[in-house]
């Protein structure tokens, strides 16, 4: 049985720029195969388990010809895999998708095609560059400036030179010189004005803005991709992103995915680049024992995935909310908390410092002689919950592992080297990072949730930064301080 092709835009690199329909199709995919200009947070929505291919062409290096592209899509299509063709922008504006789809659809390849946002209008845009307006421009013109290496730029410049509208080039970076060259030759004002926008809607986006006649100069050191823009339009510029609180800024967040949305949402929403990179898994035991809640007048539960997991094994055991109605509950922090009002339960204790030891000492002060409480939570949990209570009075049930995950995101030195701040909401969370990358991590801004989550970082040569709350909040407030 033959697969589906799904040929899909990833937008110019923000995540929030991936269409709704790109999305859905990414979050089944059993094969990914992208291109170097799709960013980090969209290739982090592809299924845990997929296979991501990079198909990249960069200036001088291809990973893959387009023929070997053509053949891979083929040949996992008809293996009966849903197949997403990840491409920059959008796939039919100066991409390959449409001989992509010609090529599938001549050999009865189910093929979807799923537009996407286009850098040429979006990187503007996110400098705050209108490529029309009323009293500028009434039309926009697209061109490629992509050159082979040597070879003149094949473009009608007297033709460009006369339009009254906006020029917007894509990959025009390294024939910028050239390209305002043939402008000018071709009787355009050296004084029109003209931008570059490097990198646009990502955390590393640089613009600059000049006339036609000095933009090469103006542009020196900035980075592919970039966007160049040429019409009265660029006088107009208005830098939106320059205002936001965390714009400009990147964040490697590492909770497991499933627990990350709120932290991802809020980074983001202050103009951040969030890109999620869970670092651990959480592994149910089906075999937890809990008889031992009979037994006990109180239970602790020590993280929001824990209580989940939790109510998932009661569930799994016939057995339901009801037979924890002679327990008294204790959460470990506010998030902890939440799940288990979620769930119809509100906790009886949750202490004023979100640690585990805060959370012992709280038990221990409020247990009474012959009273027992059953920790349930991570196999490897920290033992200094079990140290502050006494002796004989709990039972340690493991409910699941913790495992060190590493996420298919090929791009993680870069974004280290790039100036990323790493989020990290458990002592687990950050020797992950350490097991995934294998390398030095000295000196990288550590965002920790809390003490213990600092000290983890600290082993790692990381500089630390604790929040003032152990919460989501906390962290997205912490974010804002970190420099």
């Amino acid at each position: 049985m033959s697969g589906k092709v799904y040929l899909v835009g990833a937008g110019p690199g923000d995540a929030g720029l991936l269409t709704l329909s790109g999305r859905a199709v990414l979050s089944r995919a059993d094969v990914v195969v992208y291109d170097a200009l799709v960013g980090p947070a969209v290739l982090a929505m592809a299924p845990a388990g997929a296979r991501c291919v990079d198909a990249g062409k960069r200036a001088g290096r291809h990973t893959l010809a387009q023929s070997e592209i053509h053949d891979l899509l083929l040949a996992e299509a008809l293996a009966g895999r849903t197949v997403v063709r990840l491409q920059g922008g959008d796939p039919f504006l100066f991409g390959r998708g449409g001989e992509e789809l010609a090529f599938l659809r001549s050999r009865g390849v189910p093929c979807e095609v799923i537009p996407g946002v286009s850098a040429a209008l979006a990187a503007p845009a996110c400098a705050g560059l209108p490529v029309t307006h009323r009293e500028a421009a009434s039309s926009v013109h697209i061109l490629t400036a992509h050159r082979q290496a040597g070879a003149p730029l094949e473009l009608d410049f007297a033709s460009l030179a006369r339009l009254e509208g906006t020029l917007v080039f894509l990959m025009g970076l390294a024939a910028l010189p050239a390209l305002c060259r043939g402008l000018l030759e071709a009787g355009m004002d050296p004084e029109t004005p003209a931008a570059a926008v490097s990198r646009g809607s990502t955390a590393g986006q640089r613009q600059v803005q000049s006339s036609l006649a000095a933009l090469p100069e103006a542009a020196r050191g900035l980075e592919a991709p970039a966007v160049i823009v040429v019409g009265r339009v660029c006088a107009l510029s208005q830098d939106w992103r320059a205002a936001l609180p965390l714009g400009g800024k990147l964040f490697l967040v590492t909770r497991p995915r499933e627990r990350a949305a709120s932290l991802l949402a809020g980074l983001r929403a202050l103009g951040a680049e969030a890109v999620p990179y869970p670092t651990v898994a959480l592994q149910p035991l089906p075999g937890a024992d809990l008889s031992a809640l009979a037994d006990c007048r109180w239970l602790a539960l020590t993280s929001p995935s824990g209580v989940d997991i939790f109510f998932d094994r009661l569930r799994a055991l016939g057995r339901d909310v009801r037979s924890l109605s002679h327990l008294r509950i204790a959460a470990l922090g506010a998030g902890t908390a939440a799940a288990l009002a979620a769930r119809g339960v509100f906790a009886d204790l949750v202490p004023e410092t979100y640690d585990t030891a805060s959370l012992g000492e709280a038990l221990a002060a409020i247990l009474r002689p012959g009273e027992r409480v059953l920790l349930a939570r991570a196999r490897a949990g920290s033992p200094e919950l079990p140290r502050c209570l006494p002796p004989g009075s709990y039972y340690d049930v493991p409910l699941y592992e913790t495992v060190f995950h590493k996420p298919a995101l090929p791009a993680l030195p870069p974004l280290l080297e790039a100036g990323a701040r790493v989020v990290f909401t458990s002592a687990s969370t950050v020797r992950g990072l350490a097991a995934a990358t294998g390398r030095n991590l000295t000196g990288v801004p550590a965002l920790c949730i809390g003490r213990q989550t600092a000290e983890a970082a600290q082993e790692f040569g990381m500089n630390p930064y604790i929040a003032r709350t152990a919460t989501v909040d906390g962290l997205v407030e912490l974010a804002l301080e970190v420099p």
